[in-house]
């Protein structure tokens, strides 16, 4: 069905375990204080070296094992961030990935002669790669391996399902011990956390992170959200505001993605500029349209909008079509790929009425159908438990 792939909270803050801290080898006080300012941005705590002797009788990097600067050195550093005025001192350090060129005036045009000499990845200059540079950093701290798969979910026509789907997906996901974020893209559909039955959990909704810019750190990210059914859910509150900046939208949504597991997203039925930055991280997005043919007629204006960012549309067909229809029909005239078919659950409305959320009965169509979808997207290792 699908390849496996894939106001209050500040970048690197409550970093995940588990990453590194950085080596920075320069004598320039002035880029001194910009490196660790980019660093304190990132949430890092640097190992600095102003100097770096030359061993005598040779060139090259002092102390380069990692045995010197409190057991951190040019070996066991997670990155190297060498200040121009350093190259020619760390010219002889056995060669590793994760080495920086970093000045402010880099127009002298043997940079590039040093940087190969010391084998950087990049050459970056500033103020210029600021923002660049705070990603990389912000990487090592995070311990940024592979990202979170994410998958959206959309109703084709209104009433679809759509959000019953997506809640459903990401319990299933969890139950499965895949680290879960459920993000509620639509600000007008009621909020996700009342679905999960817990609206008045403690933790950050939308309106908390709209004033977000630049890069917003993921464990903090997961730890300020309510934790509802072992998930992470980013809802909204039953305030009035009900528009986040596409800049916030699309930086919490890659700060999600960068946790790895799962991230499923409930998405509004009209595309914006928000909603764009949303569908362009996406891996898949699955549209959801009742087996009737005017649902399949406003699903294909809904697809329209869709197909201009998103990557890969998926139809799901939700309960039984009329006769002269059948699911591959309405995926045939949807011009989309069939995801599957979701067939209507009696008592599902009373019982999440009651406090249960979408997917907890195991033995459920819905649950059936996010297993199946799960274990073809995950992976056979990665099954879910019946």
């Amino acid at each position: 069905m699908v390849a496996g792939t894939g106001a209050g909270v500040g970048a690197g803050a409550g970093a995940a375990p588990g990453g590194g801290r950085p080596l920075i080898i320069t004598e320039d006080p002035v880029l001194l204080d910009d490196l660790l300012r980019l660093c304190a941005a990132a949430g890092a705590e640097p190992h600095v070296r102003h100097a770096v002797p030359e061993p005598s009788g040779a060139g090259g990097v002092s102390g380069a094992s990692d045995g010197n600067a409190g057991g951190v050195g040019w070996d066991s550093a997670p990155l190297v961030l060498v200040g121009d005025d350093a190259a020619r001192r760390v010219r002889g350090a056995p060669r590793r990935t994760g080495v920086f060129l970093v000045g402010r005036d880099l127009e002298d045009p043997l940079v590039w002669q040093r940087a190969v000499e010391i084998g950087a990845e990049e050459v970056l200059r500033l103020p210029d790669a600021e923002s660049l540079l705070v990603d990389r950093i912000a990487d090592v701290v995070e311990g940024a391996g592979q990202p979170a798969l994410a998958v959206g979910v959309i109703g084709g026509a209104g009433g679809a399902g759509a959000s019953t789907l997506a809640c459903a997906l990401a319990v299933r996901a969890a139950r499965a011990g895949e680290r879960t974020i459920l993000i509620d893209g639509d600000p007008l559909g009621g909020g996700m956390d009342v679905l999960l039955g817990g609206e008045s959990a403690e933790g950050l909704r939308w309106p908390d992170f709209a004033a977000s810019r630049g890069r917003v750190g993921a464990g903090a990210l997961e730890e300020s959200l309510p934790e509802l059914h072992a998930l992470r859910v980013l809802s909204w509150d039953r305030g009035d505001r009900v528009v986040v900046p596409p800049a916030a939208m699309r930086s919490v949504v890659a700060a999600a993605r960068r946790r790895g597991g799962v991230v499923v997203v409930d998405l509004p039925r009209r595309v914006d500029e928000a909603v764009a930055e949303v569908l362009a991280q996406l891996d898949l997005v699955l549209m959801v349209v009742p087996g009737e043919l005017r649902s399949v007629a406003a699903a294909g204006r809904v697809a329209a909008g869709v197909r201009m960012v998103a990557r890969d549309v998926r139809v799901v067909v939700r309960g039984r079509c009329p006769g002269g229809l059948d699911p591959e029909a309405v995926a045939g005239l949807l011009g989309a790929p069939l995801a599957g078919e979701v067939p209507v659950e009696v008592g599902l409305p009373g019982r999440v009425a009651e406090g249960e959320p979408p997917g907890a009965q195991a033995r459920g169509a819905l649950a059936r159908f996010c297993d199946g979808f799960w274990q073809r997207a995950l992976g056979p290792a990665q099954g879910v438990p019946a």
